[in-house]
């Protein structure tokens, strides 16, 4: 297998699924009617210690077809595409992709890179990967402690019982806990209304990971639409989004550290018990009728969902497969099929649709 047979495998799984025909609630059940926003990386270890093989592809109603992503050989970074941000309203709502939103009106702001655009979608609640490994790295330069008491929201807990339910159950409190740890230990600082820096930032920069920003969350742990924060401040590119993944698997190939290995182990046993497979995998969601498997259950990984947008990355094993995945999307509740899903049966079918192929080809 090489780049190039992955590349065209992804390509070829998420046309498959027709996207732009996926039922949409703010249109009554309609089909959506344009291509959605896919962004879907993989990587695969092959057995025997041979080269990685990646592959990146990215889709949107500008861009039916797919792009395929080249990777600098260098920094191996994306670089053929030129990313933008998200964006909303002055009232704290996305409205890139509501129906009849006119993409030749929006200005959306330019991210990093050069090539054709591709307009980011917010990664939803995959952030909260960026957030651990903040706080990994507070508690490797002895700023913080895995057992330290933190009270946040009228509830003490310890750090790790915060990033495990962070991980685990997606909680939204425990993430505001522990962006405001971030603020409280001088990763983050904000003066005068305005962040001033930003240690996770600095790390991304020094370590060639430009597809990952969480810009101006607040002291008190906001970190949403309604703090200033939100979509357009907080952006991930589902191959960064991998390579974050690709420095907590241990089995991997080795990369430059983002966290001791003390670190990773505690975030790793939360990626491993992860409760919300839904989106890549469905494996929660059995009993829901007219249910569709995806990736396997032995998935370590975060996966995110809002209204208008999900994400999911991780690691999986299978027998001798071993690979990563991540994929950010603006395909979220509102193209749910039931009240209990978080988004269109199509996602964990091309995740079960990619497993497959990398199994027989790999």
């Amino acid at each position: 297998m090489t780049a190039d047979d992955l590349a065209q495998a992804l390509r070829a799984a998420v046309l498959a699924q027709r996207f732009e025909a996926t039922p949409d609630s703010l249109q009554g059940g309609a089909p959506l009617g344009w291509h959605p926003n896919i962004d879907l990386a993989v990587a695969v270890f092959p057995q025997g210690g041979a080269a990685p093989v990646c592959a990146n592809v990215l889709f949107s109603r500008e861009h039916t077809q797919g792009l395929v992503a080249h990777f600098n050989s260098t920094t191996g970074t994306v670089d053929n595409i030129a990313f933008h941000a998200d964006v909303r309203d002055a009232a704290g709502d996305s409205y890139a992709w509501l129906p009849g939103a006119d993409w030749s009106r929006i200005d959306f702001p330019a991210w990093f890179g050069m090539g054709p655009r591709f307009v980011a979608p917010y990664p939803a609640s995959l952030l909260k990967t960026m957030v651990a490994v903040g706080i990994g790295r507070l508690v490797d330069q002895d700023r913080s402690d895995w057992t330290l008491p933190w009270l946040h929201g009228g509830q003490t807990r310890a750090m790790a019982d915060w990033l495990f339910d962070m991980i685990t159950v997606s909680s939204n409190e425990a993430t505001s806990a522990l962006v405001a740890h971030l603020h409280a230990r001088g990763a983050i600082r904000r003066e005068g209304g305005r962040e001033v820096h930003n240690e996770l930032h600095d790390l991304f920069a020094t370590e060639g990971l430009p597809g990952l920003m969480l810009a101006n969350t607040q002291p008190d742990g906001g970190w949403g639409n309604g703090a200033g924060s939100g979509v357009g401040q907080i952006q991930m590119t589902a191959w960064d989004a991998l390579r974050l993944m690709w420095r907590l698997d241990a089995a991997a190939p080795p990369q430059p550290p983002l966290v001791s290995a003390a670190s990773r182990a505690v975030i790793r046993r939360a990626l491993d018990e992860q409760k919300l497979h839904h989106i890549l995998s469905s494996e929660s969601l059995r009993e829901v009728p007219g249910w569709v498997p995806g990736i396997p259950s032995r998935f370590a990984h975060k996966t995110g969902f809002t209204q208008n947008y999900s994400s999911d990355a991780g690691i999986v094993h299978d027998g001798g497969l071993h690979y990563l995945i991540a994929v950010t999307t603006s395909l979220g509740m509102r193209y749910a099929p039931h009240p209990d899903a978080s988004t269109t049966w199509k996602l964990p079918a091309l995740g079960g649709a990619v497993h497959e192929w990398l199994k027989t080809n790999s």
